[in-house]
């Protein structure tokens, strides 16, 4: 959750850290502000993009006759596509000096860095690395007195305001810990003409998972800077983005929604939303994502693209008829099912008749019905054509060798933490329908139960001493996630697979930190987990697309595992076996470490890598096929290629930064001999020419 200036303000105010007064004015109270400090002002938009001073966003008031017409100019600007909802008024402060000042949590270094720029203000990207001092922060071992020292001075500061420097200093680390802050960042630090320190402005962003677990957080969201649509889908816990074309979406999974909608956006049926249902599709987040799509007059029709894993594209065709109340729909909807129950749920949706319901059998078929529904009027928003997904050579032979194997098979003893709840006693009677060796399970203050027959233990320990363990699943809520990986790896679990999401970042940080050198292999979190066909599965991965064969399957998305394997299986192509590597910012075993693996795996004799927009997983693959001159073909597919920049897609770890990121990542695949599919369709074409 990233936050304006005024909570961001509000957040380190409440933390002990210095900042201006300042009282927020909405558009029709200007004219009758009444200030309670003197002037001049400043009054600044508040909007969640930056480059506001460059564009006017910041004006100075000289006296309080000029503020309603300046503040209707503010009112009036659009910065960056935002508008402005309110502005926060100020005094002026007498500056003597102005420093930046932030922590970030950093996803390639697996640290916080803490940041201090000797300047600071609107041109701090061009002033030059000189200016800033980064130093990395173990969240474990946390802020130390040198890493102060040496920003002090960096900053070239007196020694009479190194006390005042230093609180300021760990108030803002403690505050990153304490609230779960992915980012915290004061820019201007100023040192004010009294010698006090204040924070001129900030910016702060919250781990989504931290306010999910924390709803306290959820007074410092600011529905203002949202679209009606974004803010309803908020409140119905629905994964929603507007967008600007003129299909409204609806599909199950990050992933193959992200992939639907670069489907409509090159060919030319722009999307007017993201909408992630998640794995629950019932009566009422079906009733909510209906009328999210017939409430925007934006949206000409829908295109509800399922593919059922645990999920039943039956029970979804029973909850769209509920909430259509077995009437037609106001605007037509096409829909597409496939995996689980499709041809139960789509004879459902048949049998019913319902006027301007469009039923496709499979992606292609829903394009070609939504190209003849397109209105006369409907926006053209171009988008790139995918460039040519053939690479030009394969890696040259270096002569790297490495002893990692892919381990897991029938044979594999399982041991399931969180046995007894919910889903871990659902998923664990599906695992072992499929063959699955499941021996123990371990819930605290359960154990001596017996689950489906397998024995409870109270702790890891206990099972270990009693059973050999080659892997263990977690299906333990958020809160307590975390600590069950690092209790697996403390035990010396071979493999540890954590199925849970929504776990704070800052908690996965410190558990990969402790066990860095655990001989532990983890999965995760937030994955599927994984399946070897006709063997075994660790995770909630379906088993009816996969069949047994020479491509492995690694991925970022559960949906789009189920949705490749389908498409691969039905093409007469087998997998050897299919990871879900997590769809989180930090995870455990990446693409390359299984890269590592499947050199040596004889049963795989090519490989399907599924990506995402955000972080450099993608890059840092195609940096180990060139460095170590990987020898199978490799067929790569990236979800999310016409997202907008700077907005998350459902994953956390799906976010693109501003700038050409997709075009980085697509170019380093290319050039690490990776054939680039533009298309879903392509991947099963591009893999049988592979093993030919």
């Amino acid at each position: 959750m990233l936050l304006n200036e005024h909570k961001s303000k509000t957040l380190f105010e409440e933390s002990g850290i210095p900042v201006p007064c300042g009282k927020v004015v909405f558009p029709g109270e200007q004219d009758d502000f009444g200030s309670p400090f003197p002037l001049p002002w400043f009054a600044k938009v508040q909007v969640l993009t930056g480059g506001r001073g460059k564009v006017g966003g910041i004006r100075r008031i000289e006296s309080a006759e000029e503020f309603p017409a300046a503040a209707q100019e503010l009112f009036d600007l659009r910065i960056k596509g935002h508008s402005v909802p309110f502005v926060r008024v100020e005094p002026a402060v007498n500056i003597q000096r102005e420093f930046y000042l932030s922590m970030t949590v950093s996803r390639p270094s697996r640290t916080i860095l803490f940041t201090l720029g000797r300047s600071g203000g609107m041109d701090i990207e061009s002033m030059g690395e000189r200016n800033l001092l980064v130093q990395k922060i173990s969240v474990t071992a946390g802020l130390q007195p040198h890493h102060v020292r040496a920003a002090f001075f960096h900053a070239r500061l007196e020694k009479g305001h190194f006390k005042a420097f230093h609180d300021l200093v760990e108030k803002l680390f403690r505050t990153t810990l304490d609230t779960g802050l992915l980012l915290a960042e004061i820019n201007p630090l100023v040192l004010c003409a009294d010698n006090t320190f204040l924070a001129l402005d900030g910016k702060i962003e919250i781990d989504d998972n931290v306010v999910d677990l924390n709803p306290e957080l959820e007074r410092f969201h600011q529905p203002e800077h949202a679209t009606p649509e974004e803010n309803t889908a908020r409140n119905a816990g629905l994964s929603f983005v507007s967008l600007p074309g003129w299909v409204g979406l609806m599909v199950n999974g990050a992933g193959l929604a992200m992939a639907t909608m670069d489907l409509l956006n090159f060919s030319g049926l722009p999307a007017s939303n993201f909408l992630d249902l998640g794995g629950a599709a019932d009566h009422k987040r079906m009733a909510a994502a209906l009328d999210l799509l017939f409430g925007d007059t934006r949206v000409k029709a829908a295109f509800i693209n399922m593919f059922g894993g645990i999920l039943s594209c039956a029970d979804v065709a029973r909850a769209l008829l509920n909430a259509l109340g077995n009437g037609a729909p106001p605007k037509p909807i096409v829909v597409r099912m496939a995996g689980k129950d499709a041809e139960a749920g789509i004879a459902l949706l048949r049998d019913n008749h319902v006027q301007g319901l469009h039923l496709a059998g499979d992606m292609s078929e829903a394009i070609s019905i939504l190209a003849t529904l397109k209105p006369a009027d409907a926006p053209i928003i171009e988008f790139p054509i995918p460039d040519s997904p053939c690479p030009a050579s394969r890696p040259a032979p270096t002569g790297y060798t490495c002893d990692a194997t892919f381990d897991i098979d029938r044979n594999t003893p399982i041991l399931v933490q969180g046995l007894t709840g919910r889903e871990g006693k659902l998923h664990s009677a599906l695992m072992r329908e499929y063959g699955a060796n499941i021996v123990a399970g371990v819930t605290p203050f359960k154990g001596g139960q017996s689950v489906q027959g397998i024995p409870v233990y109270n702790s890891v320990a206990e099972a270990c001493r009693r059973h050999e363990i080659g892997a263990s699943i977690i299906f333990v809520p958020p809160k307590l996630a975390a600590d069950a990986v690092l209790e697996a790896a403390s035990n010396n679990i071979p493999w540890a697979v954590c199925i849970t999401e929504g776990i704070p970042q800052h908690d996965m940080l410190r558990v990969f930190e402790q066990i860095r050198k655990s001989r532990t292999r983890v999965v995760g979190p937030n994955t599927p987990g994984i399946l070897v066909p006709d063997q075994t599965k660790i995770g909630i991965l379906p088993t009816m697309p996969f069949s047994p064969g020479p491509v492995a399957i690694l991925s970022r998305s559960g949906t789009l595992s189920y949705e490749v394997a389908d498409r691969l299986t039905r093409s007469g192509i087998g997998q050897s076996l299919c990871v879900g590597i997590g769809g989180d910012p930090f995870i455990g075993m990446n693409f390359a470490d299984m890269f590592d693996m499947l050199r040596n795996h004889e049963k795989t004799r090519a490989v399907v890598v599924l990506g995402e927009i955000g972080g450099r997983a993608e890059e840092n693959l195609a940096d180990y096929a060139i460095k170590t001159g990987f020898d199978k073909p490799v067929i790569s597919f990236i979800a999310g290629r016409t997202a907008p920049p700077g907005r998350r897609l459902g994953h956390a770890g799906a976010i693109l930064e501003s700038g050409g990121g997709i075009d980085a990542k697509l170019s380093a695949m290319r050039d690490a001999g990776f054939f680039v599919c533009p298309s879903l369709e392509a991947v099963a074409e591009f893999t049988a020419q592979t093993l030919k």
